[in-house]
């Protein structure tokens, strides 16, 4: 081998290894490190999130998302006068729904309270992932929306696939993709992620569209405000039971 060959080797080799360096764990770390870094982000063990969501051609509804650690989550919206509710306690889902009719609360079918689940997972999945009984694999990198990003595939504890995009430069997620069961039937769908906002030390997105993938029709979210560590009693993420009709009065 001439030396020339040596040299365009040895710089082959150099150029490649920035690219084998990354891991997963490495791009996770990276991850979490641009969000705030672990200590910042174990602070947190509330956050209240006040903003609009679209429900139609020119239509939003103000809502509040409440989390608490570890794995709480409740979602109020707001619209036509009447205020529907979307929660996990911890162990079960509840929604209370009077857009459907559905005035009274009622526990969510377990096969469809899986997305409550995750949507409570205070860190995010990626956070000690390895103890939370899910597996995580780099797929390699892919444009998204004119930037790179790894493309993480994420096997959920249940065995459910999410695929999750860290964008190559911030190491900020832009974008997710799964299969999720809604009313019963398995629904393939997108979110993208954006306008990230310094809050208490952490960066937090302010923007979310989500939808069924490659439809153009997106539901999207705008957060006007994000509160951390206010007061969050337990029982707000409680069903409450169910009022029963009392028995009319005798007649006299």
């Amino acid at each position: 081998m001439t030396k020339k060959t040596l040299l365009a080797c040895a710089a082959a080799a150099a150029l490649a290894l920035p690219a084998a360096a990354q891991t997963v764990d490495e791009i996770i770390a990276k991850n979490v490190e641009a969000r705030g870094g672990i200590k910042t982000l174990k602070a947190a063990n509330t956050v209240r999130m006040a903003g609009r969501m679209t429900v139609g051609p020119g239509l939003e509804a103000p809502f509040v998302l409440e989390q608490k650690r570890p794995n709480r989550m409740r979602l109020d919206i707001t619209f036509q006068g009447m205020t529907g509710t979307q929660a996990y306690d911890g162990g079960s889902a509840w929604m209370v729904m009077p857009f459907m009719g559905k005035k009274d609360p009622e526990k969510v079918p377990d096969e469809d309270a899986q997305a409550f689940a995750e949507q409570a997972d205070f860190d995010g999945v990626l956070v000690d992932y390895k103890d939370k009984g899910h597996a995580v694999d780099l797929i390699g990198k892919e444009p998204v929306e004119g930037s790179e990003a790894y493309k993480l595939k994420v096997t959920m504890k249940d065995g459910a696939i999410r695929y999750i995009y860290i964008d190559a430069e911030a190491y900020l997620e832009i974008k997710t993709e799964g299969k999720r069961k809604i009313r019963g039937s398995e629904v393939e769908g997108e979110s993208s992620i954006g306008d990230y906002k310094e809050v208490a030390g952490m960066m937090m997105p302010h923007a979310v569209e989500s939808g069924a993938k490659g439809s153009p029709q997106k539901q999207k979210l705008t957060i006007d405000k994000i509160e951390v560590n206010v007061p969050i009693d337990d029982t707000r993420f409680v069903m409450p039971e169910v009022k029963k009709d009392e028995p009319a009065p005798p007649k006299q």
